[in-house]
């Protein structure tokens, strides 16, 4: 599969694609603490944060089509922080669940040298099984666990942030 799956820096055209596969996990409760769709201007600020030499935004191809994006962002935008990343995957449905996510985080975890990076971190709901075992299968350890801090459709979700040292 890997030779299958390719990666490249997104481009202003990619943010229409970036944006509906985001809002494709808006409904499912499970991914983004958005609650109702975002809009391509509600990103744009969110888009220029990124850059390929050191918060690269990519968005992935799987057989030549688009099926998902990937970002590091900065951590809690200090200085003293600048070698700590968070990492965001987002996957479009019909892809989820055939092995990309794996695909996806061991390319960034190999990348994060050259991004200066050498810590990652996961912000994943506490509900979101898929996501903290495919992140605790790469060595991520719970580092902080925020119980109850989102609402849901009434429901209240706990926040975990899973964390690893890449050297």
């Amino acid at each position: 599969m890997s030779e299958d799956i390719t990666f490249k820096d997104a481009s202003i055209e990619d943010l229409p694609i970036i944006v509906d596969i985001y809002n494709s996990t808006v409904p499912g409760r499970m991914v983004t603490a958005d609650t109702e769709p975002v809009s391509i201007n509600d990103r744009l600020d969110w888009f220029h944060e990124h850059n390929p030499d050191k918060r690269p935004l990519w968005v992935v191809q799987y057989e030549g089509e688009i099926c998902g994006w990937v970002s590091l962002q900065s951590f809690y935008g200090r200085p003293a922080y600048q070698a700590t990343a968070e990492i965001s995957i987002y996957l479009h449905e019909e892809f989820r669940g055939k092995g990309l996510g794996k695909k996806i985080l061991t390319k960034v975890i190999e990348e994060c040298p050259k991004f200066e990076v050498d810590t990652l971190l996961g912000f994943i709901f506490g509900h979101n099984k898929p996501s903290l075992t495919l992140f605790s299968s790469f060595g991520f350890e719970k580092w902080a666990h925020f119980p109850e801090v989102a609402t849901l459709d009434g429901v209240k979700r706990d926040l975990i942030i899973l964390g690893r040292k890449i050297s």
